[in-house]
């Protein structure tokens, strides 16, 4: 067991590990944990009655007791060889290829001036939870880079067992259920930590999302505060915010949906105003839904990295913000949608690109959610057309 150190903040101990790896509870598990952890999860409950469910639904319902039998057997099969955290997102990586080729057209511009030797700090729009990245890391590793260190709320990982997968598939925990202020700071500097060295160490590219949650509203807007996050991994004996941001690599992404899976329990969400109150399994059921759901083409647009001598939290805010709106990409949904908001056929002079699905199919797809709910549905594909023309 590591030594303790004779300092203790609100009886809590900190250990010699802790101090020799500041990121010990945030970062992802390294190869030398991935044997620990994976015998950990060959007899985690949770998951074995999850993947019971999922493979076996059937006879989990009629003989559990056997169906946990045969799903630990297999988990212990596929499991045991792995070794590495590359072995598992090898392992994983079919699933995502499989899942892209039934749902998605997937396309990208961009990353061909981006060198896949050097790590990089990838800020995106937020569209869906575990799909934006996912989408980002597939489009990564087919052009020759590193796969992503990802972002994700613990508000995510309510289960040991989900953040030691999330963990392995290199995912770090962004702290959000703490209370206090001085907790907030420390979690916020230590996350900005994390994330200059992973990018100045050259320790592997990083996602993060312009804003805390999805743009339910369609409106792709930075959040100053993720901005000035980052800006808090600095000496501030001797550095200032615009000596940091500039080292930090930073490459605006914009994500582009032709549908979003989950445009009708969003709809609902926004009509429901302030007074909305999140079901305990809402975020697995959106995170099942954006995976399984029908999403059309999706397009990411690779940016130029935010560089100059200095930058202050305005400039990078500016720069992200004017990738997206420029180059986020319109499918014929955001047209049909701003048409029939604006009850006109005309076509405005912005580039309109295909998609799968003939507006027939998109009128149904909206006219199938509550009346009260559709104009909700239609702004949310119909807004960056809206900033496309100036109009937010």
């Amino acid at each position: 067991m590591p030594k303790e150190v004779r300092h203790r903040q609100k009886g809590t101990t900190i250990t010699m590990k802790e101090v020799n790896d500041p990121y010990l509870d945030i970062r992802p598990y390294r190869d030398n944990e991935v044997a620990d952890v994976l015998l950990r999860l060959r007899s985690e409950p949770g998951l074995i009655n999850t993947l019971a469910e999922w493979k076996l639904g059937p006879v989990y319902r009629f003989l559990p007791t056997l169906a946990r039998a045969l799903v630990k057997m297999w988990l212990s099969r596929r499991l045991r060889p792995l070794t590495t955290v590359d072995a598992v997102q090898m392992q994983l990586r079919p699933l995502l290829a499989n899942m892209v080729t039934r749902t998605v057209r997937l396309s990208s511009d961009g990353l061909e001036s981006l060198n896949p030797t050097e790590s990089w700090l990838f800020i995106s729009n937020h569209r869906d939870i575990t799909m934006d990245p996912a989408l980002t890391n597939h489009i990564l590793h087919d052009a020759g880079h590193r796969t992503l260190a990802i972002a994700i709320g613990d508000n995510l990982l309510k289960e040991r067992w989900v953040a030691d997968l999330m963990r392995l598939n290199k995912s770090f925990i962004v702290k959000r259920t703490l209370s206090g202020p001085r907790e907030l700071l420390a979690a916020s500097r230590q996350l900005a930590g994390f994330i200059r060295a992973m990018v100045t160490q050259n320790q592997g590219p990083v996602w993060i999302a312009q804003r805390e949650g999805r743009a339910k509203d369609g409106i792709d807007s930075t959040e100053p505060a993720v901005i000035k996050m980052l800006s808090l991994a600095r000496d501030r004996q001797t550095e200032m915010i615009a000596d940091v941001l500039p080292i930090l690599k930073i490459v605006p992404v914009a994500i582009a949906y032709e549908l979003d899976p989950c445009d009708a329990a969003k709809a609902a969400e926004l009509a429901a105003g302030e007074g909305y109150v999140k079901s305990e399994q809402e975020d697995v059921l959106s995170i099942g839904q954006g995976i399984t759901g029908q999403k059309g083409c999706v397009h990411l647009s690779f940016g130029a990295p935010v560089s100059t001598e200095q930058l202050d939290v305005g400039d990078v805010v500016n720069a992200i913000d004017a990738h997206i709106r420029c180059k986020y990409r319109l499918f014929e949904t955001a047209l049909w949608a701003w048409q029939r908001l604006e009850q006109t056929q005309t076509v405005p002079e912005v580039s309109i690109y295909p998609g799968t699905i003939s507006r027939d199919e998109f009128d149904a797809r909206i006219n199938a959610m509550p009346a009260s709910h559709r104009s909700l549905a239609l702004a949310m594909y119909a807004n960056p057309l809206r900033r496309a023309l100036g109009e937010l």
